[in-house]
Parts: structure tokens; sequence; C-alpha cells
């Protein structure tokens, strides 16, 4: 029988981060292995809520990392500490805080990697509270699609539309190049193959780094649609309250660029994207539309590309 480790990562959402850790508990039953509650260094009291309230729990520890270094790392604790026995586990499941899987969403994950060999990650169909998808599943970024994604005007999306990111939701499961990290099952032996989350990413781009290594390896990524998540959404983030997208967020996107295409392919992809928010600029000035680029954001993204700021800082 396969081994699964799950792993939650808690920052400053501890009741939740419990809630996720019950609905993977139920997702668990049947299923060899434990569930790993990590917290990133909170220093709200996160840790020791999770700890008191999940001292009784069956098959679940408290780890806390010592430091936030951002998604990735947060979750490398949990990966590298593996099962509490000290052995390996056959899988990784990452799980947000703010996800609650189906009671067999684990398992329909399972029986795909089980069944299929060949392919490195498995992910849910995740969807909200009202039941309503949430877009998951992606193409890789390219400078096309920096382009396209920055223009946002119908002609160009169509004549580009094998390089959009977000492509329709596949309505059966389908390999797609990467998947969003709020419910991923991962096999551990590509993880062995291709090393764990790229810590220099803080928030953003960490999974899409870490798809595009399993896919160069020979490892494809599946969007498993049997399997279901509800899933709340940029609680730790904060994304949706967002004013200005934090320096983060640019960092990381420069370091995937540079990591894995190149300093000249990073370079040409942010040329790209300046070119396709000049032709949306001129679209809402014709249109005399209100924009919906977020404020201050092509100077951001030029200071950014040009500047030597890390992921961590903002």
């Amino acid at each position: 029988m396969s081994s699964v480790l799950c792993v939650i990562l808690n920052w400053r959402t501890a009741e939740m981060s419990l809630k996720a850790a019950q609905a993977a508990m139920v997702a668990m039953e049947g299923i060899d292995g434990a569930i790993t509650l990590v917290d990133n260094d909170s220093q709200d009291g996160s840790f020791e809520a999770m700890v008191a309230a999940s001292r009784d729990w069956p098959r679940v520890r408290v780890l806390q990392s010592g430091r936030n270094g951002g998604y990735g790392a947060g979750n490398n604790c949990g990966i590298r500490a593996g099962l509490p026995d000290g052995s390996r586990p056959d899988y990784v499941y990452i799980l947000n805080s703010d996800a609650f899987p189906a009671p067999d969403a684990i398992r329909a994950l399972v029986a795909y990697l089980d069944s299929h060999p060949d392919a490195g990650f498995a992910g849910s169909h995740i969807h909200g509270e009202d039941g309503a998808p949430h877009t998951t599943a992606f193409r890789f970024p390219s400078i096309a699609s920096e382009f396209e994604g920055a223009a946002k005007t119908g002609p160009v999306s169509r004549l580009l539309k094998n390089a959009i990111v977000a492509p329709p939701l596949p309505t059966v499961t389908t390999r797609v190049d990467w998947l969003a990290g709020a419910s991923v099952l991962m096999r551990q032996s590509v993880l062995d193959q291709i090393g764990v989350f790229d810590e220099t990413f803080f928030l953003y781009f960490e999974e899409t780094d870490l798809c595009l290594r399993a896919a160069r390896a020979g490892w494809p990524t599946v969007y498993v649609v049997e399997s279901r998540v509800m899933h709340l959404g940029s609680v730790s983030t904060g994304m949706k309250d967002w004013r200005r997208v934090p320096a983060y967020w640019f960092a990381s996107r420069r370091h995937y660029f540079q990591k894995n295409h190149g300093r000249i392919y990073a370079l040409t992809a942010t040329l790209a994207h300046v070119a396709g928010l000049g032709l949306y600029g001129l679209r809402v000035l014709v249109q005399r539309k209100k924009p919906h680029t977020p404020p201050h954001f092509l100077r951001d993204l030029v200071k950014h590309e040009w500047g030597t700021r890390r992921p961590q800082e903002s």
C-alpha cells in the first residue's frame, strides 16, 4: 500500500489550518501515512495553539519551521522531515491551509499515480464554497503569454490562444503544464530526482518552477477531475486585498524566467509585457474605460527587472 505524507503550511491562520487538517484526516482514512502541520514562524501563538488542539489526533504532528522563508521553504520543512517514524513516504501531498479535500480526494490522486507510473504529480479540481471552479491548471509562462496577458485584447488573445497561461479549465482528467499548489500529490522519487521547492521564491512561481523541472526530467503533471477540494483562496497571502503588487511577486517572476530560460529571455519577456501594457493602455484610452492594471504596476515591473531585490523583500 502506498504511503502519503500530507503537509499543511500555516501562517497566522491556526484555526483554519486545523480545520484543513481535520478534513485531511478524513480523506486519509484507509491510507498509510501521516499529516504534518508546519508553522512558518507565525509568532502569533499559532504553533502553540496547533500543538494543543492536535495533541490527541492520530497521525498528526506539528513542526516549527523556525523562520518565515516563504511558501516553498515552509513546505520543504515538512517534506524533509518525512514520516514521524523517520521513514520516507511514497507520495507527498501538499494541501493549503485554506483547502478542504472531499473524503475521497486524496485516494483519487493516489489511485491515479499508482496506476500511471509515468506521471510525476497529480492535482485536484479546486472549487470555492459556492461550488464554482477555480482556475488552477495552467500553461508555462512564455514571452508570448507575457504579451497576451498584459494586452488583454481579443484579437491578440485569439492569435496567441495556445500561449494563454490560464486556458479553459479541463473537464476531464488530463496532462497540464503546472498546477496551483492548493492540493497536489507528488511522487517522492521525483522529488528525490529533481529536488524540492526552490527556496529563492518567497511566494508565487515556486509551483510553476517545480512542475517545469519535473516536466524537463520526463515527469508530467496531471489534473485529476475526480479529486475535489474546496478552497477559500488567498487567506494567508491577502492577495484579494492587494492595493499594489508586492515586491516578492516581481522578484519571483524575474527569478523564474532567468533561472529557467536565461537573462536574455527574461528581459525579452518583460519587454513583451511592457508592449502588451502599452497596447492595453491604448485600448483603454480609445474606449474610455477604467484600466484594470494594479497601481504603479508598470513602474514596479521595470524597477524589479533591472533591480537586485530578492523575493522576500517587500
